[in-house]
């Protein structure tokens, strides 16, 4: 038998709205960063989304990431216009498999 080089592995596309839709499931912690404003994030549950991707978060709090600031907001609905990123805020207690 000869040497083939490594073997291809193939990897799996997720869709974001899939990604979204575990968070909301798991009812996992997330981080939203803000576009256009890089000092404030805003963090809770993600209780529920649409196909433009506004959220309603739970639990929600403002975070100032220069002064260290928080500020509790409740449950929110944020547009999806103002999403740069969301992240899992605790990746290692619920794994995304």
């Amino acid at each position: 038998m000869s040497y083939k080089g490594p073997a291809k592995v193939q990897k799996v596309m997720v869709q974001p709205i899939n990604l979204i839709f575990r968070y909301l499931q798991n009812r996992s912690r997330v981080q939203v960063w803000l576009y256009e404003n890089v000092q404030l994030r805003i963090e809770g549950h993600i209780v529920g989304f649409d196909e433009y991707m506004n959220l309603v978060l739970d639990e929600a709090e403002e975070f100032n990431t220069k002064s260290g600031a928080r500020k509790h907001l409740g449950r929110i609905m944020m547009k999806g216009d103002n999403i740069t990123l969301i992240q899992n805020v605790n990746p290692l207690a619920a794994p995304l498999t």
